[in-house]
């Protein structure tokens, strides 16, 4: 009896480790693609793209419209003070407006408010 009851909690105590570790697949990896989204605000606010005045200072236009829906690599991801920063790159290796080549976003505040999405493999 005291077999069948051990065999059971290495069993059970198997499945739970292999199940833990499968929840903890939201952090961002080198290479991950990512589909920037419309915020629902007039900006955005978790991504950090230049303001509106310096796209139209550089010769671009006033709007964020050339980044919507664009698909981008994540090339660096930092830790700092506990917030996630990852490092952005577009995916066809083009600048953003022009001028930026890498643009800098907090993940999961970005993640949670909708602005970037992950693209499933």
């Amino acid at each position: 009896m005291k077999k069948i009851l051990y065999l059971l909690y290495f069993v059970c105590g198997v499945s739970f480790a292999t199940t833990s570790t499968d929840l903890n697949n939201n952090d961002p990896k080198v290479g991950d693609v990512l589909k920037i989204k419309q915020p629902k605000s007039v900006s955005f606010k978790h991504i950090h793209f230049p303001r509106l005045n310096f796209i139209v200072k550089r010769g671009g236009l006033a709007n964020y419209n050339s980044v919507y829906e664009e698909l981008v690599i994540v090339k660096k991801v930092t830790d700092k003070n506990g917030k996630v920063q990852v490092t952005l790159e577009r995916k066809d290796g083009k600048k953003f407006f022009g001028y930026l080549k890498n643009v800098t976003a907090n993940y999961t505040e970005s993640i949670d408010a909708g602005e970037i999405v992950k693209v499933k493999p």
